[in-house]
């Protein structure tokens, strides 16, 4: 189902109350990092393994974006994305800890396999409808997490921008635009369930092993 996607772009800390809730400053750019694409996994109601020996697994629910052609200066948000979907960034966040003391890269905290669901893609309604959408997240069947595109430190046009000036930009690539405050760990036989407006975008069950 997403064998065309190429990269996986993430931006951390995008939304200040979320920076706040884990003590971190608000940053001055966009904050990008990547996932293997072997993390995606869909979130079609399966079951989905994440690791349960490094310590607590977070839940990080982000909109997505999914780039239609190759970028070119000047192109709008709207020109360059055709689909969007909901996500999970899941985050070993003991192991992001560690790594955050000592100044090392952050794949072993957020690249590991099945670390990014994503719901099935759907047709991109433009930049600033999609904005007058929150998107939530419940975990069994209780909301733990809202968010307001316009809450966004940095907004959809400038993480296109950014990215693609500094890494490049194409058909198939996937941005994981950032998460609201509200995240917390799972725990095996969690029920997450993502929602666009009052729309089920997707939903797992989480099973630690």
């Amino acid at each position: 189902m997403y064998e065309s996607i190429r990269n996986i772009y993430c931006v951390g800390r995008n939304y200040g109350l979320h920076a706040a809730e884990l003590g971190n400053d608000i940053p001055e750019e966009p904050m990008i990092f990547t996932k293997p694409t072997h993390a995606l996994t869909p979130m079609n109601g399966s079951v989905i393994e994440l690791p349960g020996d490094r310590g607590e697994v977070h839940y990080e629910a982000e909109l997505v974006l999914h780039i239609g052609r190759k970028y070119e200066q000047g192109l709008t948000v709207d020109q360059l994305v055709d689909r969007m979907a909901l996500g999970i960034d899941f985050t070993l966040r003991d192991v992001q800890t560690i790594i955050k003391k000592k100044g090392t890269p952050w794949l072993p905290a957020k690249g590991f396999l099945r670390s990014a669901p994503i719901s099935e893609l759907r047709p991109f309604p433009g930049f600033e409808k999609v904005k007058q959408v929150p998107y939530t997240m419940q975990k069994n069947g209780i909301e733990v997490q809202r968010a307001d595109l316009n809450d966004m430190i940095f907004n959809l046009q400038v993480i296109v921008d950014y990215i693609a000036l500094h890494y490049g930009l194409g058909a198939g690539d996937i941005i994981y635009t950032g998460t609201p405050a509200g995240v917390a760990a799972v725990k095996s036989g969690d029920r997450l369930e993502l929602f666009w407006g009052e729309e089920s975008f997707g939903e797992m069950t989480v099973k630690l092993i």
